[in-house]
């Protein structure tokens, strides 16, 4: 398998310069690249970029996954599908206010509810729990109490632990207490593996036995950290990365903290970076030369290019929390 990343080649920090504001067509000069001038750019310049660019990526992703598809769906999910161009359109509401964005996001969900209803996928990245979830928090901010109570209906917390705990632990082996399959696979990563799934129950009530099994599968899963070495959040280090952050806050172990941190250099050392300067620095790589890349066929583009986890529509949604980083948040995860 070939390499999944781009060489890094970035310095590890490039200052903001007040006269780099003057150059508003950040074109080559003096032999700095325009990624570089990009990057020393003040930041209150610099966001207005990645929020214009953001806006445009918006609009394109809507008119490309919905518009152009006679606003019918096919699918639904939050992963690929558009549930998350509702989820990017309310994404964009928060930062701007724009009530356009929230009633179309509002009509997307309530498009995603009708065909998801009889559906048999569960989960939340890839079946009705993203639709419910999501739906209840537009409709809360639209003021739609009725809307927002049929929603909420659809959950039933505990229920849903009790079987994750027990899928678990029927397939769990020796050492570590629970285990999944996907496609009768075993995978670590955030979207359909063990780190997406802890993240989940780690927010939810558990009995004392099952907080064990969810400390102890996540220790295995830090032993396992010399062998990751994808960066999509999908099974590599990004995803990981959060559910060690999480595992650190919840049982205040240090060794989930460092776990997290080396999560993080595997990310920043092979594609985007943890901390705000290297998350900085991905979007500004992002902003400069992702599209040229894709046209040009050196970037993969996505098997759907305006999708939330594999297209235009996540470089979107990085370029809107780049604008707020402490409001950040994995998509959709916490709403």
């Amino acid at each position: 398998m070939g390499d999944r990343y781009f060489p890094n080649e970035m310095p590890d920090y490039i200052p903001e310069t007040a006269t780099a504001a003057v150059d508003e067509t950040i074109t080559e000069r003096n032999n700095e690249d325009s990624l570089t001038k990009l990057l020393s750019l003040p930041y209150n310049i610099l966001s207005q970029r990645l929020k214009a660019s953001a806006l445009e990526l918006k609009d394109t992703v809507v008119r490309e996954t919905w518009g152009m598809s006679g606003k019918r769906v096919k699918d639904y999910s939050l992963y690929t599908g558009a549930l998350g161009t509702a989820y990017l359109l309310f994404k964009a509401y928060q930062v701007t206010k724009n009530q356009n964005d929230l009633n179309l996001c509002s009509d997307i969900i309530k498009a995603c509810d009708s065909v998801s209803r009889d559906s048999g996928r569960v989960t939340f990245i890839c079946g009705r729990a993203g639709v419910c979830a999501l739906g209840a928090v537009a409709a809360k901010h639209a003021g739609d109490g009725r809307l927002l109570d049929h929603y909420l209906a659809q959950f039933k917390e505990r229920a849903v632990v009790d079987e994750i705990i027990k899928a678990g632990r029927l397939t769990r082996k020796e050492k570590c207490p629970l285990l999944y399959e996907w496609h009768g696979k075993r995978y670590w990563g955030a979207a359909h593996g063990m780190s997406g799934i802890m993240l989940v129950l780690m927010d939810l009530e558990l009995t004392p036995d099952e907080v064990e099994d969810v400390k102890v599968a996540i220790i295995l899963q830090v032993k396992e950290m010399n062998r990751i070495v994808l960066c999509i959040g999908v099974m590599g280090a990004p995803g990981i990365a959060l559910t060690l952050a999480k595992a650190a806050e919840v049982f205040g172990d240090k060794e989930f903290l460092q776990a997290a941190i080396e999560a993080g250099e595997v990310v920043w050392n092979r594609g985007n970076g943890e901390y705000l300067y290297r998350a900085k620095a991905f979007a500004c790589f992002l902003h400069d030369r992702a599209q040229e890349l894709v046209s040009e066929g050196k970037m993969h583009g996505g098997d759907r290019p305006y999708s939330l986890f594999e297209g235009f529509g996540g470089m979107a949604h990085l370029f809107l929390d780049i604008l707020e980083p402490s409001e950040a948040r994995f998509p959709a995860y916490e709403l």
